[in-house]
């Protein structure tokens, strides 16, 4: 019977039925039969959950919180280690998703290598999607033969938890390769299915944080690359990690999307016939190398964590026949980048109503900050007018709707890396200078306040027009 539904009850022996009857069932009398309304549910009395005494009491948090450092354990790859804020916690449980044949697999094959190598100590690595067979194939390929490296191919939760149990206090890291595969006989459902990954997560999670093992489960990804099954999995574990890529390059960027134990950091990988090899410093990537200016492009500094990389933005405006012109986007926010768009447009008196206008960065780079606003809109109106900008310039700052250059978070660490990389001049919001604290650099700064400024003040240093 649904819960609202009406309640016919009998007036002589109050006997219940879900419809109306002429004549009682229950005791044979005839026009007894009434309807009675559904009683209204109670506002917060819908739980039948009773008060029960906690078996924990609560603590105060000056007696929990500890002085020192939350101790890390190194995985030996730096730019992994990175990621995670300096290495894996004791029971912490990590996430790492990505398209197929992104090298998920073959870059958590060499940590575990290299943990077992580093702390003599049991890894297990079972996968759910491979052989023993297929696995020792990839092991051989990237010399991962650490006699301390265990591999298994089982699905089923049980005997994976098993596995777990079965080497004791004397294992360092179990990877699951990957959760999506693997089922418990306890849930209905099938392997994948929203059940069966929670209910998976949620063991695996309580087993890892009971032994204190840290734990990688490797999540596999739907078409728009979002971790498939549930999105209550990213809440579940403690960090997220993104392995992504363009398919024609060997370029592999690994991203931290949630860190309970650290900030949001990148890495760079290139992936070879001997694995995944880093890439210590990712900023040469992420921008074209030339001798000279190209209209249409601009330089930034975007941050990335603690890490500050350069970012080349590039734009192309063409003009059209269509009625509705092109607006493309490509690693770059669409709405913003149409705000930018038109903020330029104003600034610099441009016509592009009629015009295709292109904007995309280098090498597949994701660029979600907002300092590179100034370098979106000088390549734009760099391509608008044919006017290249200067090869050793870089832009830094944010572009309100007003055209107005704002601020931005750590100047002093995107100043460096752009001084360090050989460009001679910033441009940088107004009051930059006495945010650096004193530090010299070895470039000069030109504070500008708004984009016209911008376009001004390249124009009075000789180096190339743009308006």
């Amino acid at each position: 019977m649904a819960k609202n539904s009406p309640v016919f009850r009998c007036s002589a022996c109050g006997a219940t039925s879900g419809r109306w009857l002429g004549r009682c069932a229950q005791c044979g009398e005839f026009a007894t039969v009434v309807e009675e309304a559904p009683a209204p549910p109670t506002p917060g009395l819908k739980s039948t959950a009773k008060a029960s005494a906690p078996t924990r009491p609560a603590r105060r948090v000056s007696d929990v919180v500890t002085g020192g450092p939350v101790p890390r354990m190194t995985t030996g790859i730096g730019e992994f280690d990175r990621v995670l804020g300096g290495g894996l916690v004791a029971g912490q449980v990590c996430l790492c998703s990505g398209p197929p044949g992104s090298g998920k697999s073959t870059l958590l094959l060499a940590v575990a290598d290299s943990v077992a190598q580093r702390t003599d100590s049991v890894v297990l690595y079972v996968s759910g999607e491979e052989s023993v067979e297929q696995i020792a194939v990839r092991a051989r390929r990237i010399g991962a033969g650490s006699p301390n490296l265990l591999i298994a191919d089982d699905t089923d939760l049980g005997t994976v938890i098993g596995h777990i149990h079965a080497h004791g206090p004397d294992i360092a890291l179990v990877i699951i390769d990957s959760v999506q595969t693997i089922a418990s006989s306890d849930i209905e459902g099938r392997a994948g299915g929203v059940t069966q990954t929670m209910e998976v997560a949620q063991v695996l999670s309580r087993v890892a944080k009971s032994r204190g093992i840290p734990m990688v489960l490797v999540g596999q990804v739907t078409k728009d690359s979002t971790v498939a099954g549930p999105r209550a999995l990213e809440h579940i574990v403690d960090t997220t990690l993104s392995l992504d890529g363009e398919k024609h390059t060997s370029l592999r960027v690994l991203r931290t999307v949630k860190n309970r134990f650290g900030s949001l950091e990148v890495a760079a990988f290139e992936q070879t016939e001997q694995g995944m090899q880093e890439v210590l410093d990712p900023s040469g990537l992420f921008r074209e190398q030339r001798d000279a200016p190209v209209p249409g492009t601009c330089v930034a500094v975007t941050m990335e964590g603690h890490r500050a990389l350069t970012a080349e933005i590039q734009s192309l405006v063409a003009p059209t026949t269509n009625p509705n012109p092109r607006r493309g986007v490509s690693g770059l926010d669409s709405a913003r980048s149409a705000m930018l768009i038109a903020v330029s447009e104003r600034a610099a008196k441009l016509r592009l109503y009629d015009k295709d206008v292109f904007l995309a960065t280098v090498a597949g780079m994701r660029v979600s900050d907002p300092s590179t606003d100034l370098a979106v809109c000088l390549a734009v109106i760099s391509a608008a007018q044919g006017q290249p900008v200067p090869i050793d310039l870089v832009a830094i700052g944010e572009v309100a709707l007003s055209g107005d250059v704002r601020p931005v978070p750590m100047l002093i660490e995107r100043a460096a890396e752009a001084a360090r990389l050989g460009f001679h001049r910033l441009l940088v919001p107004s009051g930059s200078r006495a945010r650096l604290n004193g530090r010299q650099l070895p470039a000069t700064l030109v504070e500008v306040a708004n984009l016209d400024e911008a376009i001004t003040a390249m124009r009075r240093a000789g180096l190339s027009s743009i308006r």
